[in-house]
């Protein structure tokens, strides 16, 4: 008797087959999105920056010590252009950032030098001094409702008033700034990587943490995006625009009291050549890895660039101006970028939608 057989020894399919290829495409696709050039593309450009300098100046730039010191000459500039970003989410501008740097350098060496502080008390006093100008921005932007790019320019003013007749446009210099324990505010470092590239870090996830994983974060872009719906669902707009403003003074007062450690004196002007590249350095991060929204590691990825595009011009011995030239233009290609993600798939839209189909055109020569 001849059995019949059976289907046991087949392969049956089961739910996995169907999800396997399924997970796979789906991480490709996400895997292809993370490193498109549209979502990192600074990256690919921070790379061709490199290798141009390396080629153009093959004994001085492709070396450890040019990454030492795109890092650490890098991270003052990194925290003022953090400083921005909480204001510039809420759709706020500070533009008193630079000032408020050059006033805690100033006062800080002032408080060591003149009054014979100790270096808690100078730092303390230099942070208040940071706090109460955050106040006044919000108190003039919010309660008064004064543009923020007006109001913080003509803050910033003030400030600069106040730093003249505290230093007479001289800078500050004595032998405390260069002492422990303030100087190693700035100065010590770990294999050549001095502290402030850590504040840097620690700032950038400070933020990123804020923007992006609490509640807080939410309403700050949601405020950004559009204050009056915002404002519809319960979000307290004025309180969280009062609120950047104030950790912008706090975060670029503290780069000004690194600064001072870092090179030994307070500079009155300390914080002048940092308002460009800050605002070039959040808006280029702004098209990087959260497209149209202001964060911060697309900023300090944009500082990275901008100061390898920097040193590199340096070590290559190009003249004084093509820093500045190289940093503007950085910024202007940014910011067509960035309008070129939302206007250019609207206009397509328009023009396929308006666009007249054979049928009917041919329907109309008829």
């Amino acid at each position: 008797m001849t059995s019949t057989p059976t289907r046991a020894a087949e392969r049956r399919p089961t739910a996995l087959d169907g999800r396997a290829p399924s997970a796979l495409s789906t991480w490709g696709r996400r895997t292809a999105a993370a490193l498109s050039f549209r979502n990192v593309g600074a990256v690919y450009v921070w790379l061709v920056i490199i290798v141009i300098f390396s080629v153009w100046a093959p004994e001085t730039f492709p070396t450890t010590t040019t990454v030492r010191q795109v890092l650490n000459g890098n991270a003052v500039a990194g925290l003022v252009a953090l400083s921005v970003v909480p204001p510039l989410a809420a759709r706020v501008f500070d533009l008193s950032v630079a000032y408020t740097m050059s006033l805690t350098s100033v006062l800080t060496a002032r408080f060591l030098v003149s009054a014979g502080l100790g270096p808690g008390a100078a730092v303390a006093l230099a942070m208040t001094a940071a706090l109460l100008i955050g106040v006044v921005n919000g108190v003039v932007v919010v309660v008064l409702r004064v543009d923020s790019f007006i109001a913080t320019l003509a803050t910033g003013a003030l400030i600069q008033s106040l730093i003249t007749m505290v230093t007479n446009d001289s800078s500050i210099t004595g032998v405390q700034l260069l002492a422990k324990p303030f100087a190693n505010i700035a100065q010590l470092d770990a294999d050549g990587i001095t502290l402030p590239v850590l504040y840097l870090l620690l700032a950038a996830v400070a933020i990123w943490y804020l923007l992006e994983h609490t509640a807080t974060g939410r309403r700050l872009y949601a405020t950004g995006f559009n204050a009056d719906a915002a404002r519809l669902q319960g979000v307290r707009t004025d309180r969280l625009r009062f609120l950047t403003l104030v950790a912008s003074a706090l975060l670029s007062g503290f780069a000004g009291i690194v600064f001072a450690s870092s090179v030994g004196s307070g500079s009155p002007t300390a914080g002048t050549p940092y308002l460009l590249s800050a605002y070039a350095a959040a808006f280029v991060g702004a098209t990087q890895l959260r497209a149209g929204r202001f964060n911060a590691w697309g900023t300090v990825l944009a500082v990275l660039l901008l100061g390898t595009g920097v040193t590199g011009l340096g070590l290559a011995t190009s003249a004084q101006w093509a820093a500045s030239l190289f940093t503007g233009s950085v910024l202007i290609v940014a910011l067509v970028l960035t309008g070129g993600r939302i206007a250019l798939p609207a206009v397509l839209r328009r023009r396929r939608a308006t666009a007249p189909s054979p049928t009917t055109s041919e329907e109309i020569r008829a």
